[in-house]
């Protein structure tokens, strides 16, 4: 009975990972600090070493609770997505469907985050402007998932009233 309740939640546990990547899109991988175990005291001090550098890792780790804590508090190689333009690009592919309908209106949850990521002075301000920018930003029903992330960056810098200020790197490019 223990053996068939452990295959269940193995199985089901193991559904998450295999959820299908929408069609067309690639998965491009963020560098970060640390390897397979994820971040913590084990990341700090078994760094990336893959093989049973990772088995170490992940048990100290475990041991020490040290994972848990770094996530919470951000220390421990355990860092959010650092904000800027191509994580701002990226983050636009991925919600193209949230964003358009938010840019329709004006305003939403999605453009607040975009907000947040580029640094930007407000989200009704950024919603604003996307709407007055949404056919440059969208102009036929066929543009492409890296062309809309690509035209909703442009659309914040352009607007420097934004002032969006992290993803002022792509103005240079």
């Amino acid at each position: 009975m223990k053996s068939c309740v452990l295959v269940v939640v193995a199985v089901l546990a193991s559904s998450g990972l295999a959820a299908a990547q929408p069609p067309g899109q690639v998965y491009v991988p963020v560098p970060r600090p640390y390897g397979d175990a994820g971040c913590g005291l084990g990341s700090i001090l078994f760094g990336d070493t893959p093989g049973t550098g990772q088995v170490f890792a992940a048990t100290t780790n475990a041991t020490f609770y040290s994972q848990t804590f770094g996530i919470t508090s951000g220390t421990s190689n355990c860092v959010d997505v650092v904000p800027g333009p191509t994580n701002a690009r990226s983050f636009s592919e991925t919600n193209r469907v949230a964003l358009s309908r938010e840019m329709a209106r004006g305003g939403g949850e999605a453009i607040a985050a975009l907000s947040t990521l580029g640094g930007c002075c407000g989200a009704v301000a950024v919603g604003v402007s996307l709407q007055r920018s949404f056919r440059r930003i969208v102009p036929d029903a066929a543009v492409s998932d890296q062309a809309f992330g690509r035209n909703v960056v442009e659309a914040l810098v352009a607007d420097r009233s934004l002032g969006c200020v992290k993803l002022a790197p792509v103005a240079a490019r």
